[in-house]
Parts: C-alpha cells; structure tokens; sequence
C-alpha cells in the first residue's frame, strides 16, 4: 500500500518588542527575550536553504514557544491532512522536542522521536531525554530504523 508522507517546517519567531514571547522574563524564553533570538524576518528566525518548504509541504504558522502546538496551526493541518503519526526531531531535544512529543502524544497521535536527529545544549540533557521520557510518550528511533521501518510498510 502507498503512504503518503508530508513534511512540515515549524519556526519559531518573536516580535521585536518580544510582546508576543509567552514567557519572557523566566527560563529559556526569558534568555530568548534577553538576548533578542528569533526575531520575525531575520535570519535566526528563518528555516535554513536546506530545508525550504517545496510544495505540497505544510508550513506551521504561529509557533512562540517551546511546543509545537499550543498557538499554531499544527493540530489542524495533521487533522485536516489526515495525518496521525508525527515524527519529530530538532533543537533542543529536553525542551522543544520533548515538550512537542508528549502534548502530540496526549492529543492521540503516534508519536515517532529520532533520537540521532535531535541535539541538546548538553549531551546528558539530550540522554536523559532519548533514554528517559522519549520511551514513555513515543516511539524512540534513529532515522535509519525510521527509515527502514517506513519501507518495510510501504
């Protein structure tokens, strides 16, 4: 049977002002807001050449914090797409990724985390999540067992 697989490009962005950073003055969003990261329209805030939406790609708009789905679009785009499996991988691995995982977990969805294709700032943040939480909320893999799994079902 022929899966149909989409991609989906999340960034995250801020205003200037950092008015719409949900938590600016605690944690990584404070230093976010500190240090002025992720400003809307400048290059920290830009999906890199290689990984440029091409089309039929689904883009999530309205990301401001550290999960993928509150404010954003995302929930709906899997819904209306009919997607039920997420597979995730990024930056930070014990913030971002984690966070994203378990609400994509709690919402329902098959959640697939590619272990090698995550970074954290530090490498016992990343194994505490990989080895810890990852098993609990989803399905820990690397992207070569991803990507051998996914063959193996087409």
């Amino acid at each position: 049977s022929h899966k149909q697989w989409y991609q989906r490009r999340v960034r995250v962005s801020f205003k200037e002002d950092m008015t719409d950073n949900p938590n600016k003055g605690l944690g990584i969003l404070k230093g976010c807001s500190d240090d002025k990261l992720f400003l809307a329209e400048t290059w920290n805030s830009k999906i890199c050449d290689e990984m440029t939406p091409a089309e039929g790609d689904l883009v999530v708009s309205g990301k401001r914090g550290l999960d993928a789905f509150p404010g954003t679009d995302l929930e709906e785009l899997l819904v209306s797409n009919k997607i039920t499996t997420v597979v995730l991988g990024g930056f930070l691995t014990n913030c971002c990724v984690e966070s994203t995982m378990r609400t994509a977990y709690e919402k329902g969805f098959n959640v697939v985390t590619l272990t090698d294709c995550c970074a954290g700032t530090s490498m016992e943040g990343h194994s505490a999540a990989t080895a810890g939480t990852f098993g609990m909320f989803s399905q820990p893999m690397t992207k070569d067992e991803f990507v051998a799994k996914f063959q193996n079902e087409s």
